[in-house]
């Protein structure tokens, strides 16, 4: 299995939805192995830095060292090291971070004493992971169905979804849940107020659903209502709410089955928001679209757009986050951040939003990032 990074595969295929605070993961400039930094918003200890203080420039999180995956929930985190081992901090009111109890904690606390995780994917108060053996895994809220586990009772403790061990990838972010097994087929579960669940209906449900019987899917991404998604083929496909035109098919009519986004043949990587999308093409090209309220859309401007729109005409983006606010990478190794900042989560040292993109410092060393829901959910990663 691909190694992942908060839900971004190395191969640049993954990418997750972001918003207000951020995690990162750099070998810069020591220790000698990948550390974690945080910034932004921090109410519940998100950032893992032993307080509740906000933070508008990078902070290293503790000392350890060796970190692999990061990935945010709502006012949560949870990680992996290079050890396989699995750690969370921040809010607990629903069991989210797995370690048993409904105790929040302002700094990282292993979960158990496995040494298999592989990847995690954090939603509002639920998280979902994978093992090393492809086995998958959920604990937290569970209001929605959103565990997979067929019933509707929370848990503060991983438990297996099912016995199978082909899953490959997924995605959270709200109360829904997306996943792609080995053999290219995808599947969904939880919360389907919008038809986000791509099943033809709005119906929750509490077990995984195959979504039609393709076996093309390649990368799916779930945004706060929506998900979006690319084939093997390089096509684009969305579906879920689409009231600010998140979809990206021109319209803000919601969709319960995916729809294909334009005939293009040529997406490389999605992203996604609660309201709001983007996608990097084969070429390196940036695109967004929907909700704008904060310059998320690095458009220059605050309109919302319901299809594709191009950001600068650069050739070199990587991976990027977003809700809010949207943080990207370069291939060059830099980090840009535009959008809300209130919080300080532009890691710019300041609190004022931009409708552009900003570069983060002089670093180029960034190599991954990852995000979560709220105010407080940003999570990026260097290495």
């Amino acid at each position: 299995m691909p190694i992942q990074v908060s839900g971004v595969q190395y191969s640049g295929i993954w990418s997750l939805a972001g918003q207000a605070n951020a995690v990162a993961l750099t070998t810069w400039p020591v220790p000698p192995g990948p550390a974690l930094y945080g910034w932004g918003g921090n109410s519940s200890g998100q950032l893992g830095l032993g307080s509740t203080s906000n933070k508008s420039s990078p902070n290293q999180v503790g000392a350890l060292i060796n970190w692999l995956v990061v990935a945010s929930g709502y006012s949560s985190t949870v990680a992996t090291k290079t050890d396989g081992t699995l750690w969370s901090w921040g809010s607990n009111a629903s069991g989210q971070l797995g370690l048993g109890n409904t105790t929040s904690y302002s700094s990282p606390k292993q979960v158990g004493a496995l040494t298999a995780w592989s990847a995690v994917y954090p939603g509002t108060n639920h998280c979902v992971a994978i093992k090393t053996d492809g086995t998958l895994w959920s604990w937290g809220d569970n209001t929605d169905g959103q565990l997979g586990l067929g019933n509707t009772t929370a848990y503060s403790s991983p438990k297996q979804i099912g016995a199978l061990t082909d899953w490959q990838r997924s995605s959270s972010l709200r109360s829904h849940n997306l996943a792609i097994k080995t053999n290219g087929t995808l599947w969904s579960w939880g919360y389907n107020n919008s038809g986000q669940l791509g099943l033809g209906n709005i119906t929750n449900y509490s077990s995984p659903k195959q979504i039609g019987a393709l076996t093309t899917w390649l990368t799916a991404i779930a945004g706060g209502y929506s998900s979006l998604a690319v084939k093997t083929d390089g096509t684009l496909w969305a579906w879920g709410n689409n009231a600010y035109g998140a979809l990206g098919d021109g319209t803000t009519v919601n969709k319960s089955s995916p729809i294909q986004i334009g005939a293009l043949t040529t997406w490389a990587t999605v992203f996604a928001g609660e309201r709001n999308s983007g996608a990097i093409k084969t070429a390196g090209t940036l695109w967004m679209w929907g909700l704008n309220s904060n310059g998320q859309l690095g458009t220059g401007n605050l309109t919302y757009y319901s299809s594709p729109k191009q950001i600068g005409a650069l050739t070199n983006w990587s991976k990027a986050t977003t809700n809010t606010f949207t943080s990207a990478i370069k291939t060059d190794g830099t980090l840009w951040t535009w959008g809300y900042n209130g919080l300080g989560s532009l890691a710019l040292g300041n609190t004022t939003n931009y409708s552009s993109p900003k570069q983060v410092g002089f670093l180029t060393n960034w190599t991954s990032l990852s995000g979560g829901l709220s105010y407080a959910q940003l999570a990026i990663a260097l290495a």
